[in-house]
């Protein structure tokens, strides 16, 4: 039993008073002799006895009396905790992540949730309530009852470190309050744990929902298996948590039409093969019909028209090959001497190749590095005699230079298989072909850079450090055969294509994606994004021929968006959310010892109520009162 009102109960030492009266009376009784009273002795002494009795009960009622009230003054109550004067502080945490689509008993996991939380949650109850992607901080459940009606799944889920970090960071810096955060949420395996380490400010109770089943066919991914000058082979990854299925029908729709269906059996995982036509602009859809989880049935992608990336050769001798790599239906190739090098031509490219230059004029050095900062990229081929401080002063720029020539036939023995020149070149790791070899070259001494091809003693060959390739030898037949190996088609092909960074076919919701825009703007202008009446505004950098676009957790909606300047259309973008909620397999919390673990919204909060509920005993104490004043009362009426 506690007391609201603890420091009246001092006054129960007021009850000592009467008691001390009552035991030393000083007042004393003079013996007078009387004839004739004997007789009367017993009758007194009967008497006296009696009066004695009734002074004590009633001296034992009038205590209790006084007693009764003096505690009902102090208001006691009972309660599992010290709730009265304790402020509580509850945050509440939804997840509404797409896994919580899945269907329970009483429907989707999320919007039973939700029901279960406006029915068993006093709507008047302060409290702070956060989703993924909303926070709803000291309000109530009558105050926002129409946005979690209207709540919807969100892409960018929290992950369980940051739940609890935001959680405890939601609840206000006092001391001494009674503090719980109560996590909703089906507790997904994912890449990140639900781990949470005790807290002896913070309550942690965690209510882990869960489906009927844990059946799903999503569609994993989309990517071009196989390319013709006529034709294009797209390949969609499906993959089923569930029992095997046959006949599964997969349709494909290009400006929401449907332009071809086919069907699968799958088991675990299979694929669906489409071919459409080259050289069409595509604004795709991959669609399976799932009655699950319903956000991992669509798959957007888009083919845009190819801009063909702009390549400039500054050279001093032979560039056919050049011209043969560059060709007129994928890049926008031109070639200029040296001696007649039009500088104004620089800032409109995306690569420019110095085809073996002797000497590397300062003003082109200047050029370049303004141009390399601005997004444009360069291929460093050196002559068999160069002047060695031109190149060095362009190079530095790249935290590389040239040392002196060596006279030494080396091969070129080792490939970067995993980087992006070659990432999708080869269908396996080669490791014996007729290697390429030079009788010279310069040996390259730099910091931080990447080295795709290496000499059979692992020096570089080829090197890549920021906006710059470059190679260590001429290609000269004379001195080296490379000009005629296999290796130099995919690697220059591969650095005119990835000068500009075209989109692919879709980008994933969530993650850092960057791409280029082939679009010069003029100031204050800038690029949005669009799917329907929604739009955005991306981070955009600009550079003299494109706009680099990044977007990491924006936007929130898939779809295939339209990137607009001033309403004017340029290309389309396609986005789709991450995959990782397709896999519906689930933590196990029973192990977690200082979690309380519920498995519904309604039994968790029924069960803070109860714990929190606060019996007041006061009425009881004026009960006892007056029952004690009806006994004083009956004690002097009826007792002798």
């Amino acid at each position: 039993m506690q007391f609201k009102h603890p420091e009246l109960l001092y006054a129960l030492f007021a009850l000592l008073i009467p008691i001390l009266i009552h035991l030393f009376q000083l007042r004393k009784f003079k013996k007078q002799a009387f004839t004739n009273v004997a007789f009367l002795k017993k009758v007194t002494s009967q008497t006296r006895k009696s009066s004695q009795l009734k002074k004590w009960l009633i001296l034992c009622t009038r205590m209790l009396l006084l007693a009764a009230l003096i505690l009902a003054f102090a208001q006691p109550y009972t309660s599992k905790t010290n709730q009265l004067n304790t402020k509580r502080e509850t945050v509440v945490y939804l997840d509404n992540s797409f896994s919580m689509q899945a269907k329970g008993e009483q429907g989707e996991l999320l919007k039973r949730a939700v029901q279960d939380l406006l029915n068993h949650v006093d709507h008047t109850e302060n409290l702070t309530l956060f989703t993924n992607n909303e926070t709803y901080k000291n309000t109530n459940l009558g105050a926002i009852k129409n946005q979690l009606l209207q709540l919807g799944y969100s892409s960018n889920q929290l992950n369980y470190d940051a739940v609890l970090l935001k959680g405890k960071q939601l609840f206000n810096n006092q001391s001494g309050n009674l503090k719980q955060l109560v996590l909703v949420s089906d507790f997904q395996t994912k890449a990140s744990l639900f781990k949470p380490v005790l807290d002896s400010l913070v309550t942690i109770h965690a209510v882990q929902l869960q489906p009927v089943n844990t059946k799903n066919l999503s569609i994993d991914s989309l990517y071009v298996s196989n390319k013709t000058p006529l034709n294009i082979e797209l390949t969609a990854n499906i993959s089923n948590q569930g029992p095997e299925l046959k006949n599964v029908p997969v349709s494909l729709y290009s400006h929401y039409k449907l332009i071809a269906k086919t069907s699968i059996d799958i088991a675990d995982t299979a694929t669906a093969n489409f071919t459409i036509t080259n050289q069409e602009e595509v604004l795709g859809n991959i669609v399976i019909d799932d009655v699950n989880l319903n956000f991992d049935n669509n798959l957007f992608f888009n083919i845009n028209k190819a801009n063909k990336a702009k390549v400039l050769a500054i050279t001093e001798t032979d560039d056919v090959f050049l011209q043969r790599i560059f060709t007129d239906n994928e890049f926008i190739f031109t070639s200029e001497a040296a001696t007649k090098l039009n500088y104004s031509d620089i800032d409109q490219q995306n690569l420019i190749v110095l085809n073996e230059l002797e000497r590397i004029p300062i003003s082109l050095t200047t050029a370049l590095k303004a141009f390399t900062e601005n997004g444009g990229f360069i291929v460093v081929i050196p002559s068999e005699k160069i002047d060695l401080q031109s190149y060095n002063d362009l190079l530095l720029t790249f935290n590389t230079h040239f040392e002196a020539l060596l006279t030494t036939e080396k091969r070129i023995t080792n490939i970067n298989f995993s980087h992006p020149l070659y990432k999708d070149v080869f269908q396996k790791e080669v490791s014996n072909f007729q290697y390429p070899k030079t009788e010279h070259y310069y040996p390259m001494l730099a910091s931080n850079a990447t080295v795709p091809l290496k000499f059979e003693d692992g020096k570089a060959f080829l090197s890549k450090n920021g906006q710059a390739y470059i190679f260590s030898a001429s290609f000269k037949t004379e001195q080296s055969n490379f000009k005629n190996s296999p290796l130099i088609v995919p690697t220059l092909y591969n650095m005119g294509k990835q000068s500009l960074k075209t989109s692919k076919l879709y980008q994933v919701i969530g993650r850092e994606n960057t791409f280029d825009v082939p679009v010069t703007l003029q100031q204050d202008e800038i690029l949005t994004l669009s799917l329907g009446e929604e739009s955005l505004i991306p981070q955009q950098q600009y550079f003299n021929n494109k706009v680099q676009i990044t977007t990491t957790e924006t936007p929130v909606v898939s779809g295939t968006y339209s990137i607009t300047n001033n309403s004017e259309f340029i290309e389309h973008v396609s986005f789709n959310y991450e995959r990782d909620e397709s896999i519906l397999q689930y933590q196990d919390l029973s192990t977690f010892q200082h979690v309380q673990v519920s498995d519904s919204v309604s039994d968790l909060f029924d069960t803070l109520k109860s714990d929190s509920k606060i019996n007041e005993l006061w009425k009881w104490f004026v009960i006892f009162a007056l029952v004690f004043l009806a006994i004083e009362m009956l004690i002097l009426k009826y007792f002798k």
